[in-house]
C-alpha cells in the first residue's frame, strides 16, 4: 500500500477523538508535578516546608511555559502546581486540547529536569471556562488552596520537628479549625501572618511593558524604546483585591 493511502487510512485513528476549545472560551491549563512528594523529599531532600531553590525552579518552569509559543497572559505557581491563562483569541494547533496538554507537560518536565539534574515529570489539563467571572474564580480557588496547603505545611512540619509521626502529626492537624492551626503555630512561635506571602497566596507572572533608553544606529540619536518583559510577583494580593488584579488583567488583554 502506497504512503498517502496508509496516511489516508491510519491518521484517522489518531484524531478521531480530537476536541478542540471553541472560540470565546477562556482557557487555563494547570500543570501539576507527578510523584513530586518522593522527588523533593527522597530525592533532593528540600527544606520542609518551603524551599527558596525549589520555589525558583517552578518561577524559571513557569516563565519557560510563558515564553514557548503560546500567548499566555498569566501564569501562577504554588507547590508543585503552575496555571496559565491563555489570551482569549489564542488558535494556535486550532485549539486542540491533546496539543496544548502534551506541549505544555512536555516543555514543563524538560525545563524542570535540565534546573533539577533529575529526571522530573508533569502531567496537564485544560480548563474551559465560559466567561470572566470563572476565571477569575479559577485563580482565587488555587490563591485560597495555596493559603490553605501552607497553613497545614507549617503545622505538620513543626509538630515532626517536635517528634510527631508522620500519622500523629496529620491526625492532629486534620480536624482542627483555621484559627486552632493557627494558635498551634503560636505556641511554637510561629505568627502565620508575618509568613512571606509567596509561601501563603503562591507567586504570579505577567507581562509588563517598560520604557527603556535605547540608540537608534541609522539616526545616531538616543530614543527611547518600550520591551515587553515578564514581571514576577511574590506578593499578590489577597481575596477581594485579587479578583480584581486577575479581572484587571483579562480587561486589559482584550484590548
Amino acid at each position: 500500500m502506497k504512503f498517502d493511502d496508509l496516511d489516508k487510512k491510519l491518521r484517522i485513528y489518531e484524531t478521531a477523538h480530537d476536541i478542540c476549545v471553541l472560540p470565546g472560551i477562556y482557557m487555563v491549563a494547570r500543570i501539576d508535578g507527578r510523584s513530586f512528594t518522593r522527588l523533593t523529599k527522597e530525592t533532593h531532600k528540600f527544606k520542609a516546608p518551603f524551599d527558596e531553590v525549589f520555589r525558583d525552579y517552578m518561577v524559571e518552569t513557569l516563565k519557560h511555559l510563558m515564553s514557548c509559543g503560546f500567548n499566555i497572559i498569566y501564569g501562577y505557581t504554588e507547590s508543585d502546581e503552575i496555571s496559565l491563562l491563555f489570551d482569549l483569541n489564542e488558535s494556535a494547533f486550532s485549539r486542540k486540547h491533546r496539543k496544548y496538554t502534551s506541549i505544555l507537560a512536555g516543555e514543563a518536565s524538560a525545563k524542570f529536569t535540565s534546573l533539577i539534574g533529575t529526571v522530573a515529570s508533569f502531567d496537564c489539563r485544560l480548563c474551559e471556562l465560559p466567561n470572566k467571572q470563572l476565571v477569575v474564580d479559577y485563580f482565587r480557588w488555587r490563591n485560597e488552596d495555596a493559603h490553605r496547603n501552607a497553613l497545614n505545611a507549617y503545622c505538620y512540619w513543626k509538630l515532626r520537628e517536635d517528634n510527631y509521626t508522620r500519622g500523629q502529626a496529620t491526625k492532629r492537624i486534620e480536624k482542627i479549625s483555621t484559627a486552632d492551626k493557627n494558635e498551634l503555630l503560636f505556641q511554637y512561635g510561629i505568627n502565620f501572618n508575618e509568613i512571606p506571602n509567596w509561601q501563603k497566596r503562591g507567586i504570579g507572572l505577567y507581562w509588563s511593558e517598560n520604557e527603556k533608553n535605547g540608540y537608534n544606529p541609522k539616526t545616531k540619536k538616543n530614543v527611547i524604546v518600550t520591551r515587553r518583559e515578564l514581571r514576577i510577583d511574590y506578593n499578590l494580593p489577597m481575596k477581594l483585591e485579587y479578583d480584581k488584579f486577575i479581572m484587571k488583567l483579562i480587561e486589559k488583554n482584550e484590548y
